[in-house]
């Protein structure tokens, strides 16, 4: 996986730069965004000055909202590649000046912050001086997070005024079991760290959770949890997708989604019942972006805070009562594995693009937009399972990349041209950008 993702990278880097750089701006996750900093910052000798500067602007705005623990993992490699030039050293300045509370990540994130100082020449007042470089010459400080460290060391109540995971390396250093840490910790996690620790005596925050995240939280619960916590539950799902949907709520027409719910979506042993979250999350996005929204799961389930993987793939079946509703847009969300029977929904989607539907392309304002969205990637070359030559597939691991791969599916498709595609990045550039502001 890593030889293919790495080739897409340095494909895009050398060929189409500007679209490249533009995908900062895109729902692009964590992880390929990181990738994208870290290449524009190593691979910038013979950029233009304007365009160097509009990639300064999409690079310090995209590390503004990635998680800190992946800002400093981009500056400790770029420290390891060497690179160090000025606009690097700005860029890290900067993102660190505009941290809401510097001491907070001196203590959290410690060796890292030790790491990028000296690579970028930071300068600190002298308490933060001397709390990262000689802390144990200090008797007390000032700062009261930096003290609830020092005393942490040898002092167990200070454990608990402290992030939660680096109270965690104290808390094992004293012994403390952890049933009594969680319980007592519980008021200084985050709600990523909740969710990770739920039922171990911590219940997760739904609040503001991001809408795939949240899928995947609901599915690992048993069954009889969801049944019990429905209204919760699926009130918080469709308040996370009308966040997401924003200003496009309900602009979508008709839509019906075949979505896959079979077996195969259970996942490997990391990514546990991953493809499905995806599925549920897309489902209840699509119930917000729709004016009217058909669902079809392919077990036929009409329950879908009940769902758990099982059965076949019938994949074929539900796209030919998917296309009975008439709609305008019909996204399939499916590992591609039809075997109920093998082979159908190829011919199904031939079929309606070649005699049901033959004029799509002369008359492209009068015919049903069909996206294949896989969220199961081959591990060898970084690819994903087609479901016909003619549907255009896409992988997608967050439902908040929706928008952006039915744009780039009608792009394919020939629907937009590449003036419109350039246009609509543009776009997201400026609004990405204007965030910022």
């Amino acid at each position: 996986m890593g030889v293919g993702l790495g080739f897409l990278h340095e494909y895009m880097l050398e060929n189409y730069r500007e679209v490249y750089a533009a995908a900062l701006a895109l729902d692009v996750n964590d992880h390929n965004a990181a990738i994208i900093i870290r290449n524009l910052l190593v691979r910038a000798g013979d950029v233009p000055v304007e365009r160097r500067r509009r990639e300064g602007r999409l690079i310090a705005r995209r590390l503004e909202v990635i998680p800190p623990q992946r800002v400093y993992r981009v500056f400790r490699e770029l420290r390891r590649l060497g690179v160090n030039n000025r606009r690097t050293r700005a860029i890290i300045r900067d993102w660190m000046a505009g941290r809401r509370d510097p001491a907070f990540d001196l203590v959290k994130y410690r060796g890292a912050v030790k790491d990028v100082a000296r690579h970028a020449h930071l300068r600190f007042d002298r308490e933060q001086h001397r709390f990262l470089f000689a802390p144990r010459a200090v008797r007390s400080f000032e700062t009261p997070i930096f003290e609830q460290w020092r005393r942490a060391h040898y002092e167990q109540a200070a454990i608990y005024e402290l992030p939660y995971t680096v109270a965690e390396g104290f808390a094992a250093k004293h012994g403390i079991p952890r049933e009594v840490f969680l319980e007592r910790i519980e008021r200084r996690m985050t709600r990523l760290e909740r969710l990770r620790a739920q039922g171990a005596g911590v219940r997760a925050d739904l609040g503001d959770m991001p809408l795939t995240r949240l899928a995947t939280y609901v599915l690992s619960l048993p069954l009889d949890e969801r049944a019990a916590r429905r209204a919760e539950l699926s009130g918080a799902l469709r308040t996370a997708a009308g966040r997401l949907a924003g200003a496009a709520r309900g602009s979508w027409g008709r839509v019906a989604a075949v979505l896959d719910d079979s077996y195969s979506s259970l996942g490997s042993g990391e990514k546990r019942r991953r493809p499905l979250a995806v599925a549920l999350a897309v489902h209840y996005l699509l119930e917000a972006l729709a004016k009217e929204y058909t669902p079809l799961w392919t077990s036929g389930r009409t329950d879908e805070l009940l769902l758990y993987p099982s059965g076949p793939t019938p994949l074929g079946l539900r796209i030919i009562d998917a296309l009975d509703t008439a709609p305008e847009r019909l996204l399939i969300v499916s590992d591609g594995w039809d075997n109920a029977p093998p082979g159908l929904a190829a011919d199904v989607l031939r079929v309606w693009r070649t005699r049901l539907d033959p004029g799509h392309r002369l008359a492209p304002g009068h015919r049903t937009l069909i996206v294949h969205l896989n969220p199961v990637y081959d591990a060898e070359g970084f690819e994903v399972r087609r479901l016909a030559p003619g549907v255009p597939t896409a992988g997608v691991r967050d439902a908040g990349n929706l928008a952006t791969l039915v744009e780039l599916a009608r792009f394919a498709e020939g629907r937009v041209g590449l003036a419109r595609l350039r246009a609509h990045l543009d776009d997201r550039v400026a609004r990405f950008l204007g965030a910022a502001a």
